[in-house]
């Protein structure tokens, strides 16, 4: 039965159609209800990659290559390259050349001189760029009313004295051929490469002449893409073209703005590549809600065979925590059997940091060697000796770390080679700052320029992979890009030659935010005229200084569930500060020298006496009153507020920070005596019994003594009133401890 009723179907569906002629719109056969059979027999669409044949020449396989390459997949095109892996034979393109891409073609195109309906499609590849798919390049054409369409540039190239033959064109339209990318019928290009040409002659040059000559215009109906509905070149015409990002996918659309075309090849023709790079970013779905483009090609490491690193450790100038940065170094999560070390110092007050780091772990590495400021080397110098050392070394890559990158995540190295990029750098930016190890753009006279997107990938409101102009301090490059490093240039300092040389050789620079793998400090304004300098850069480097100077369990005592200790009534134990805060502290002291003579008569207080005298230095003296108010403020306020409660003074106030020294035979204690404060802290600077013996504070309302004081724990205790109280006795060593009167 069931049977029965399909036949009838179908021949009540044949009948219609046959009633309504062969000309019957699609609509009105849809309204017919056909069994799944006769829906399923429906002749596919054709395949436009039958009709549309797409060539490119391309020697080698370079960044640009495969971007070019990615960008034809994500549209379905199939692409025939040409040349691959033949020696370029096109001169050297930096001014004429070219014939060998016409000659290249013209062999692989012969046998479609018949084929009338077959278009052919050639673009260049290293900075080109598909955006659409093949039926709208194909609508494009078709609707230029061409049989062949050139892309059309903004500058006559490379014979200026042709312009004034071109045909005139329309205010804002580009109206000089370029030749780095048309489609034609299959006859007509054919014709179009007919004639002769060296393969170093320059192939734009061959094009414009048969372009210009008015019969053979006519003949082939050759026409310039002047208002970029299909091609858009991108030299001179920056301000004729606008990237829209859709925030939510972040993929975007290239438009000209000028005539609101959307064009579906993008060349980035002379020096317009870096915008092409810059556009590239997010073109051709790049993103998709992520960066599907940071997944591609990844580098599986096998623990049994890892590449073979040369890490550069690269100490080009005096900067703040280089231990904190050595420490880091240490910690790469990355076997040093695997790892030959170079490390270079141009900064006399790290030598010493670098020779001890070598003797300390040098053994470890594959091979090691150190160059240090009294070798005289250059950075330049000593940018290429490191790169000098990975080719000796036979290294798979190197990379540059230098002394102002704080590597924070131990898993960068390994990260970075799974990205598997010629070269790739991880975004490092001072801390809650904007300024980076890349560039987003370069301006007009090549130095740094704010691209759109530069603030949103700092700030990791974008994260993914993206190629950009400028690079440095921190950076992997791999073994094939070697060759194309170069740090030495007359005008340009070593990261913007080594960018610079890298631009000019097409490998692309990639940085990454994927991951938040550490930060840069600042080394701005670093005075490394002064005993034990990073003490001094709490206001330029306040998360370094912190890390090194405040104590690990400080942030716990926050907490109200945490008991704070207290040794006497009233009087609070903090952990404060680490064993660095103290050593730096009293080694600045102690360089400056000039401490007090224990007298009553003190020309540093205000009426120039003092009733309780000891042997001092106030902060001041040393230029450290201001920072050490922000100390109080930042981390001694909230600490008092967890303990005295309803008390409440920000910022603290304090006329008198100060270092006390106990010495025997110089001043052993203290007599009793109330402070001129609200209350008091105390921070002890050394260890009792190791170097000193004796000491402490006893307050006499409550018979109570703090003897076992501990290095880098605070007391904090009421002044005036109630807490009065006596330094102890040293009776050997030295004693040193932290003062300060806040709020008198």
């Amino acid at each position: 039965m069931e049977k029965h009723i399909n036949c009838a179907l179908l021949f009540l569906a044949s009948l219609l159609l046959f009633l309504q002629g062969a000309s019957a719109s699609a609509a009105n056969a849809a309204d017919v209800v056909a069994p799944a059979e006769v829906v399923a027999a429906a002749p596919a669409q054709p395949n436009l990659n039958d009709k549309i044949k797409v060539f490119t020449v391309a020697t080698e396989q370079t960044d640009g290559y495969r971007r070019y390459i990615r960008s034809a997949q994500v549209y379905d095109i199939e692409v025939t390259t040409l040349g691959l892996g033949e020696e370029w034979q096109g001169g050297d393109m930096k001014g004429l050349g070219g014939g060998y891409k016409i000659n290249l073609l013209r062999k692989a195109v012969e046998e479609l001189k018949d084929a009338e309906d077959t278009i052919i499609l050639f673009t260049d590849s290293y900075d080109v760029v598909f955006t659409a798919p093949l039926t709208e390049i194909l609508e494009k054409f078709k609707e230029s009313g061409a049989k062949v369409l050139f892309s059309a540039e903004k500058y006559c190239w490379p014979d200026k004295s042709l312009a004034d033959s071109y045909p005139a064109v329309g205010a804002k339209e580009s109206r000089y051929l370029n030749s780095g990318a048309f489609i034609g019928y299959a006859p007509q290009v054919v014709e179009l490469l007919k004639e002769e040409i060296e393969d170093t002659g320059d192939d734009q040059l061959y094009y414009t002449k048969i372009f210009l000559d008015e019969a053979k215009r006519a003949k082939l109906n050759i026409k310039l893409d002047t208002q970029s509905r299909l091609f858009q070149s991108l030299n001179g015409a920056q301000n004729d073209v606008k990237l829209e990002v859709d925030l939510d996918s972040n993929q975007g659309v290239l438009q000209n703005i000028d005539f609101l075309t959307t064009p579906a090849i993008i060349h980035g023709n002379g020096p317009s590549k870096i915008n092409l790079n810059a556009y590239a970013n997010y073109l051709a779905k790049t993103f998709s809600g992520v960066c599907t483009f940071c997944q591609e090609y990844p580098l599986e490491l096998n623990e049994q065979e890892l590449p073979i690193i040369t890490l550069a450790v690269m100490v080009n100038q005096p900067v703040p925590f280089l231990d904190m940065f050595l420490a880091g170094i240490e910690k790469l999560n990355y076997p040093k059997k695997s790892m030959h070390l170079f490390m270079y110092s141009n900064a006399e007050l790290h030598d010493e940091l670098v020779q001890s780091y070598v003797t300390k772990h040098g053994k470890s590495y594959a091979s090691v060697k150190y160059i240090l400021s009294t070798d005289g080397l250059t950075e330049s110098q000593g940018r290429q000796l490191a790169l000098d050392k990975a080719k000796q070394k036979h290294s798979d890559y190197i990379f540059y770390v230098d002394g102002d990158a704080h590597i924070e995540d131990s898993e960068v190295l390994r990260e970075l080679l799974r990205m598997n990029k010629q070269f790739v750098a991880p975004v490092f930016s001072k801390y809650h700052e904007l300024w980076s190890n890349f560039w987003g753009a370069l301006s007009e006279t090549g130095y740094y320029a704010r691209s759109h997107d530069y603030v949103d990938i700092v700030k990791r409101n974008l994260i993914g992979m993206f190629n950009v102009p400028h690079v440095t301090t921190i950076y992997l490059i791999k073994k094939s890009a070697f060759d194309a490093v170069k740090f030495e240039h007359k005008e340009l300092d070593p990261d913007m030659a080594m960018s610079d040389s890298l631009r000019d050789a097409g490998v692309f620079m990639y940085v990454s935010n994927e991951r938040y793998f550490g930060h840069l400090i600042n080394a701005d304004n670093f005075n490394t005229t002064v005993a034990r300098p990073d003490f001094y850069t709490l206001f330029s480097n306040r998360y370094d200084w912190t890390l090194k100077y405040i104590h690990p369990n400080y942030s716990t005592q926050l907490n109200e569930s945490v008991v704070i200790p207290q040794p006497c009534p009233d009087v609070y134990w903090f952990q404060i500060v680490t064993d660095a805060f103290c050593d730096d502290l009293v080694a600045i002291m102690e360089a400056y020298g000039k401490w007090s003579d224990g007298s009553n008569s003190d020309t540093r207080l205000e009426g120039g006496y003092e009733a309780v005298p000891t042997r001092d230095i106030h902060m001041r003296q040393v230029g450290l009153d201001a920072l050490y108010l922000k100390f109080l403020q930042m981390f001694v306020r909230p600490l008092q507020e967890r303990v005295f409660m309803g008390y409440f003074h920000d910022p603290p106030r304090s006329l008198m920070n100060f270092m006390v020294r106990y010495k025997p035979d110089e001043q052993p204690s203290l007599r009793p005596h109330h402070d001129s404060s609200t209350y008091t802290i105390n921070i002890a600077m050394n260890r009792v019994g190791i170097d000193y013996e004796g000491g402490g504070c006893r307050f006499l309302r409550y018979n109570c003594s703090v003897t076992e004081t501990k290095k880098g724990w605070m007391l904090m205790h009421p002044g005036r009133l109630t807490h009065f109280h006596e330094g102890l006795l040293v009776t050997k060593g030295t004693r040193y401890i932290m003062i300060s009167f806040i709020d008198p």
